[in-house]
């Protein structure tokens, strides 16, 4: 028997929390509610969950702030939840390191949905352990890049993107591909999503002296070079 995924719940509304762990647990996972939010990210880390849900206004703190906090340290995968509309609050979570948002009042079926992708795609690229690419080594279950013994931690999103890159290197991927491999759902991903991601990407790449690796092609995508 397969052992049930791990999802800790952070949320200071405990209504939707609440339905947060009963629509989890309904669904085969095995969730927890976390209400004390003194050093959440020490907290976060010492629990070792598979996934967090995460909301980005809490007393006395925020979410954005708190995930900054878990990236200097680990690359668990993080779904934001909001109730503040606007894309820059989507826009930051993702350049802080988030893997997906979701805004309040969310849809069950979309956030399950949306759960059940990064699941997916974590689990495929755990086949195999690490592949390279001109003097660059990603550790697929580390979530990690190395370059010229110098190593950097990658988000979930970031590790898929530079992932399939490499599988398609030296041909042009088109930003619909991506958005397609990166998220089932796309058709409900704001385009703005994947900018941020590839961006974010492309400045870890440089700050390990990977220069101009991702060049994008107007109106056609990117390539690795």
């Amino acid at each position: 028997m397969s052992k049930l995924k791990k999802i800790l719940i952070i949320e200071d509304d405990k209504t939707i929390s609440d339905e947060l762990k009963i629509l989890l647990d309904d669904n085969g996972y095995d969730s927890y509610q976390l209400f004390n939010f003194h050093q959440v990210a020490k907290k976060i880390i010492e629990f070792d969950p598979d996934l967090v849900l995460l909301d980005i206004v809490l007393p006395g703190t925020n979410g954005q702030t708190i995930l900054k906090e878990i990236r200097k340290e680990s690359n668990l995968p993080v779904i934001m939840l909001t109730s503040k509309t606007g894309d820059i609050n989507e826009i930051m979570s993702m350049s802080y390191g988030a893997d997906d948002y979701i805004t309040k009042p969310y849809n069950p079926t979309l956030l399950l949905l949306r759960i059940e992708t990064l699941f997916r795609h974590l689990d495929d690229q755990g086949s195999n352990d690490q592949i390279e690419y001109n003097q660059m080594t990603i550790n697929l279950l580390k979530s990690t890049l190395t370059y010229k013994d110098n190593e950097i931690i990658l988000s979930k999103n970031e590790l898929t993107i530079l992932y399939y890159l490499i599988k398609n290197h030296g041909k042009i991927v088109s930003r619909d591909e991506l958005m397609d491999h990166l998220w089932d759902y796309s058709d409900f991903v704001d385009d703005n999503t994947l900018t941020v991601n590839i961006n974010r990407l492309r400045k870890k790449m440089k700050n390990l002296g990977i220069l101009d690796s991702i060049e994008t092609r107007r109106k056609q995508g990117y390539i690795l070079l």
